[in-house]
């Protein structure tokens, strides 16, 4: 038979060694840095993803506004009768007509409304200038050949990465054009 006193030396000696080993043992080190690089992975991908995503709409936007510049000055004041939609050809564009023309345009994930959509003229020579403008209905001026259509868009777009929330930024796209017809 075991003393005692010496059990209790055993038994605290045999713990010690058991919680040393349990202090040096590395099994599940290597489930914890898997899962801590894995998030770190995971949210880099997800970022260049959302940014792609960024750049792809950005890009329909220049395109947008360019096509609704393109749109805007075949569509000049020379026509004499207003284009009843935006498919009528060989009429004048009112800035509605225009921002219903990018609105029917919409590209897989982009949602553009008329109200994104700015449309201004100006004679030549003041077209440098800047101007701020919110909606389609805003027209500083005739839409007469030579002059200038300047389409603004502005699209909302959305990105986050999951646990860090979303975040909304404008990007915005300005296309100028001298008026042809």
């Amino acid at each position: 038979m075991i003393a005692p006193v010496t059990f209790r030396r055993q038994f605290k000696l045999h713990l010690r060694k058991a919680l040393r080993h349990l202090a040096h043992n590395e099994c599940g080190q290597a489930l914890v840095e898997t899962a801590l690089t894995m998030l770190i992975l995971l949210s880099l991908i997800l970022g260049v993803m959302d940014l792609c995503l960024a750049l792809y709409s950005y890009h329909y936007l220049a395109n947008a506004a360019h096509e609704t510049a393109r749109y805007a000055i075949v569509r000049g004041a020379t026509w004499g009768t207003s284009c009843g939609s935006y498919t009528a050809s060989m009429c004048t564009a009112s800035p509605t007509d225009i921002a219903n023309f990018v609105a029917s345009r919409n590209f897989p994930g982009i949602t553009i409304t008329a109200d994104d959509v700015c449309v201004q003229y100006f004679s030549s020579v003041s077209a440098s200038t800047a101007s701020t403008c919110t909606k389609n209905t805003a027209n500083s001026g005739p839409n007469a050949v030579g002059n200038i259509v300047m389409i603004t868009i502005t699209y909302p777009f959305s990105f986050g990465l999951p646990g860090l929330g979303t975040y909304t930024y404008h990007l915005s796209s300005t296309s100028r054009m001298v008026i042809a017809n």
